[in-house]
């Protein structure tokens, strides 16, 4: 059975921007600051690399219930029994994806056009990850999403919506009213010298996003 998702605050992890000695310390202080969801998000480590810290922090994320979310890595989601799959644009499409992967699992799929949103929740996407819109060192070849494209994508899809791309506390407050399902971060907590308080911060703040 699919886990239930909350979206709320989403994590995607970067080994290079966090500030613990681990990657599975980062993640429990997030996790223990409020973060519902992580993504593992490793673009430079080889297969077994990847693999490996796939297995080191689902051991993490299941100790406290959270889903794990791999980016991009069918192989490594399935390797991993992970609870979901995220994808990009030039990544394998959603239906293959879902033939391979199982309905039981989760994938969500970036997307920053109207076209692109519509496309996905015909093709059976779990959640969208709207963006990027704001300028972000961590996704430099990401495009830009105005906050009138996110009005129209939330006004077309029934499916859940993260927003993603230089979300932290300054520009979170933009999003309120606009009834989107969560935010996605990583140096906004990772990087932070106190995880677990500047995850708590903004989990306060998404409660008001609604």
């Amino acid at each position: 059975m699919k886990k239930v998702i909350d979206l709320s605050l989403y994590l995607v992890t970067d080994s290079e921007l966090m500030s613990t000695p681990t990657l599975e310390e980062a993640v429990e202080q997030a996790i223990i600051g409020g973060c519902t969801v992580v993504q593992l998000r490793e673009k430079t480590a080889s297969s077994r690399e990847f693999y490996n810290t796939a297995l080191s922090v689902k051991r993490v994320t299941d100790k406290y219930n959270v889903p794990l979310i791999i980016n991009d890595r069918l192989d490594i989601a399935m390797a991993a029994d992970a609870d979901g799959l995220h994808l990009g644009q030039s990544d394998l499409p959603i239906s293959a994806a879902r033939r391979i992967f199982g309905d039981d699992k989760i994938i969500g799929i970036s997307v920053s056009t109207f076209s692109e949103a519509k496309q996905a929740q015909a093709e059976g996407a779990d959640y969208l990850g709207v963006g990027a819109m704001y300028k972000t060192g961590t996704k430099t070849d990401a495009a830009d999403v105005t906050m009138d494209e996110l009005k129209h994508i939330r006004a077309a899809v029934n499916i859940p919506i993260v927003v993603i791309g230089g979300i932290n506390k300054t520009t979170l407050p933009a999003f309120y009213g606009t009834n989107i399902d969560g935010i996605s971060v990583v140096s906004a907590i990772i990087a932070q010298p106190d995880i677990t308080s500047a995850a708590a911060e903004l989990k306060r703040m998404v409660k008001n996003l609604r």
